[in-house]
């Protein structure tokens, strides 16, 4: 394992609203540094998520609608080879590096820093968390889906399947939305949302962005047990919003939570081909956290994870973000995270990694490598 976590420079132009940020920082620090001139792009939904894997991988974020996803700001890496040459990718430089660069992974080499730009936002945005008795909660994912079909660029925001923190742990259905745009029509944006009845919960209205990406952490513990599983679903149609609410009900945790996040705007007006991440179709993508404590219960946990995406499998469509997939997928599923991208990326991974040193990620094998 090569460790970068003390690696957590950040440096802020505001007049070109540019940032140059070294590998070990994280999306709380990113944003402590850019929000102070009021500038962000697209980052995590939990401030302690990595600005190097997230972005690497793609990068879906409450700024997708408005700035696209992470790799969409990304104006240059600077990555150390396998051989120990330091190379700066960009798209006058290695570009057809900065091109697997943005969603490759870690491939090709070490990126130790990443320049982006960035765009005026916050430092309030309208947002927050709105839930609703779980009763209604195959009403709500309705609710959010009509919703979902005609949202601004500024207005983006996920449903989620939840727990209270509570000694209960009460089931909740949630909606959380991140509007960047101008505080009257955020506000409108609020009043929409809670319009749908009675909430159990009601954080709607100004936050401050660094809040905003900070609402997941407590419910992120670092020394939980944790498995995911994740699709992507063309429609949000009556069948896959049952089989949501029924495995839910029926999850073996007080942790465990299932999100549906909603692409629209930014993130569709790129080309599939135009970086290593292609999915550029609107639509949704379903991950499941599952989320336990005692190790005992591991195997039911698992379970009940897979069998929620066996049963979703029918109603997705084909691809993956390499950000949610497990460590037991096969390369033939990797393969499908890539689509039309891969042979293209096997190329770089020929020229950059031919022994496929760098193997401990979502892998792209080299193409003397047999696809399993």
């Amino acid at each position: 394992m090569i460790d970068l976590s003390l690696m957590k420079g950040t440096w802020v132009d505001p007049k070109r609203r540019r940032i140059r940020v070294q590998a070990g920082a994280t999306w709380g620090d990113f944003n402590r540094a850019t929000q102070m001139h009021g500038l962000a792009t697209t980052g995590g939904a939990v401030s302690s998520t990595g600005v190097a894997g997230l972005t690497l991988g793609g990068g879906f974020g409450f700024l997708s609608g408005k700035c696209g996803y992470t790799i969409d700001a990304l104006r240059s890496v600077e990555m150390i080879t396998v051989g120990g040459e330091v190379v700066e990718a960009s798209e006058d430089e290695n570009a057809e590096l900065f091109w697997g660069l943005r969603g490759g992974g870690g491939n090709f080499g070490i990126a130790t820093s990443f320049e982006f730009d960035l765009q005026k936002i916050g430092p309030m945005v309208h947002g927050g968390m709105v839930a609703f008795p779980f009763q209604a909660a195959a009403e709500m994912l309705g609710f959010y889906r009509d919703l979902t079909a005609d949202l601004p660029d500024e207005l983006t925001m996920l449903a989620g399947l939840t727990h209270a923190r509570d000694a209960a742990g009460t089931k909740l259905a949630a909606i959380v939305p991140c509007h960047c745009g101008a505080p009257d029509d955020g506000a409108a944006a609020m009043d929409q949302i809670r319009s749908f009845g009675t909430p159990a919960v009601d954080g709607l209205g100004p936050i401050s962005y660094s809040a905003m990406n900070q609402l997941f952490d407590p419910g992120v513990p670092k020394l939980d047990l944790y498995y995911w599983k994740s699709c992507f679903l063309k429609e949000l149609s009556a069948e896959a919003i049952g089989i949501l609410e029924e495995q839910f009900a029926c999850c073996p945790s007080r942790r465990t939570k299932i999100f549906v996040e909603h692409f629209h705007g930014a993130v569709l007006r790129r080309a599939p081909s135009e970086m290593a991440f292609p999915h550029r179709d609107e639509g949704y993508s379903i991950l499941i956290i599952t989320q336990w404590t005692d190790p005992a219960d591991t195997d039911r946990n698992i379970a009940w994870a897979r069998q929620t995406y066996d049963l979703l499998t029918p109603h997705s469509r084909e691809g993956a973000y390499t950000n949610y997939m497990d460590d037991d997928e096969t390369q033939a599923r990797v393969r499908q995270a890539f689509g039309d991208n891969f042979p293209r990326l096997q190329k770089l991974k020929d020229q950059y990694d031919p022994a496929n040193i760098f193997h401990r990620n979502q892998n792209i094998p080299p193409s003397a490598q047999k696809i399993r």
